[in-house]
């Protein structure tokens, strides 16, 4: 595999960058008074692609250090900084890297694209991809529904381009669209390069969803197309990050183009839940799609994050570690269940063998035996008579303030932490700050188990979700910090 690229591809605009946008549709506007409707509307295409740039532009300077740097170990806020650049993997595919890449297959018949990468990313993507092959597109194979995945589908689709996606895929792009309100502002606490939601370009070029697949492919089905004599085979593979989830598999070359289906890393313990919020994985769904997998033996898997993995005898046995451990902590879930343990003791109880250790920076066991536990037992988990009433534990917390004093409950909390015991010392400051929202000594308190937390897991796991969620509670905290603070 090389580069193809020198030097990185980056969306360029020298004017103000939302000016930028106001240009690009005035000019579009123009357009359509002196040109016929095929000319107007590849301008307003180009037009569109400008703006994206700028407003992608935009979003990386939001970062500190702005839009220079390298990723790290796979995490969104870090891989948003990836120069964008192309790999070429054979003399017939490569790949333009991002948040998400955009994968391209050329044929002598057309171009196959797998994933079209975000939103915000499509302008350099796609000009940098067509230095390769300007060929018309003829199929995007899309993995799933998430947006950094089907972003650039608008810009790279043509009058007759095919999409393919599992048939789950309307179904699931439905409920993110619906819910889209509620699920920005937990994907911007996690990913803080995004703008608030009242300050986002809410223009249609921007907008998430809308994507209309041509043809479908079922559960542990394959859809199978030639195109300039090249085979390929679309499987769907559901239980990965989500119900829709499909890969594309080139037979001749062996290769596999697995979209999120493994995460952003190879191999991690996957994410059979997402604290992000979205509906549960299937776990054994997942088992029976690594299964299938196995069967193809591939020599090269390249997702739809980070770099591809090269050799046959290491991706096997990555798959088989990978379809091992989640059959273990999901045996070991029921195992527990069945034994009448509480799903907190088994969140504190399953662990992987040595011989199944996987990284965990995405997802993690813990969480996977609480969803796990979910998935098959719903929310009432028989502990508390509350749990069936509209009546949060919370709604009491300033009344137990109220009776207990701060002085006492601080004290407490104080000592949870000399006990290196942070979660019980924030269960505690949760009780103080709700009767006294600006207690300073809560405050103060509330940040150091905060760090604790956050030391342990930079130290730990390495969890992406849990340490941008807890600097998001860090930085949450010092703002309430110095709104308290006397003013002078």
């Amino acid at each position: 595999m090389k580069t193809v690229t020198s030097r990185p591809f980056r969306a360029r605009g020298g004017i103000g960058k939302f000016l930028l946008v106001v240009l690009a549709i005035a000019a579009v506007g123009a357009a359509w008074l002196v040109l016929d409707e095929d000319a107007g509307t590849q301008l307003k295409k180009e037009a569109e692609l400008a703006a994206i740039g700028a407003i992608g532009k935009a979003a990386t300077s939001r970062l500190p250090g702005g839009e220079d740097g390298a990723a790290t170990h796979g995490s969104a806020v870090d891989l948003i900084r990836r120069p964008i650049e192309v790999i070429e993997i054979a003399d017939n595919v490569h790949y333009a890297t991002g948040v998400g890449n955009t994968m391209m297959i050329t044929t002598d018949e057309g171009n196959v694209l797998f994933d079209t990468g975000l939103v915000l990313q499509v302008e350099p993507q796609l000009r940098a991809l067509k230095e390769v092959s300007d060929a018309p597109v003829r199929y995007i194979v899309l993995s799933h529904s998430h947006a950094d995945h089907i972003g650039g589908v608008r810009f790279w689709q043509e009058e007759g381009t095919e999409i393919v996606a599992h048939e789950d895929f309307v179904e699931e792009q439905r409920y993110l669209m619906e819910l889209e309100p509620y699920q920005y502002s937990r994907n911007r606490t996690l990913f803080p390069w995004m703008p608030a939601w009242e300050d986002r370009p809410d223009i249609a070029m921007m907008r998430y969803g809308g994507v209309e697949p041509t043809i479908t492919v079922g559960d542990w089905e394959t859809h199978r197309f030639t195109l300039g004599g090249v085979e390929f085979h679309v499987i769907g593979t559901p239980g990965a990050e989500g119900a829709d989830n499909a890969v594309l598999w080139l037979p001749e070359q062996k290769i596999l183009f697995s979209g999120d289906f493994f995460g952003p890393q190879f191999p991690q313990f996957p994410n059979v839940f997402t604290m992000r919020g979205e509906k549960i994985r299937k776990p054994m769904e997942y088992v029976k799609s690594l299964d299938l997998l196995l069967t193809l033996d591939p020599e090269i898997v390249v997702p739809s994050h980070l770099d591809p993995t090269v050799g046959a005898v290491q991706i096997r046995a990555d798959i088989t570690k990978i379809r091992d451990a989640v059959q273990y902590v999901h045996d070991a879930t029921v195992a527990g269940m069945n034994a009448g343990k509480s799903v907190y003791d088994l969140m504190q109880e399953i662990k992987l063998p040595p011989e199944l250790d996987l990284v965990q920076n995405h997802g993690r066991v813990d969480w996977a035996v609480r969803s796990i536990w979910d998935y098959y037992a719903t929310w009432f988990h028989f502990d508390s008579t509350t749990e069936l009433y509209p009546v949060p534990v919370r709604e009491v917390y300033a009344d137990i303030a109220g009776v207990a004093g701060s002085e006492a409950l601080l004290s407490l909390a104080q000592n949870f932490l000399h006990a290196d015991e942070p979660v019980k010392a924030l269960h505690i400051l949760e009780v103080v700050l709700a009767g006294e929202p600006g207690n300073v000594a809560a405050l103060r308190l509330r940040r150091e188990a905060l760090e604790t937390l956050l030391l342990a897991a930079e130290n730990g796991l390495r969890n992406d979700y849990e340490i941008y969620w807890l600097q998001y509670r860090i930085n949450d905290t010092d703002n309430r910090l110095a709104a308290a603070a006397p003013q002078g």
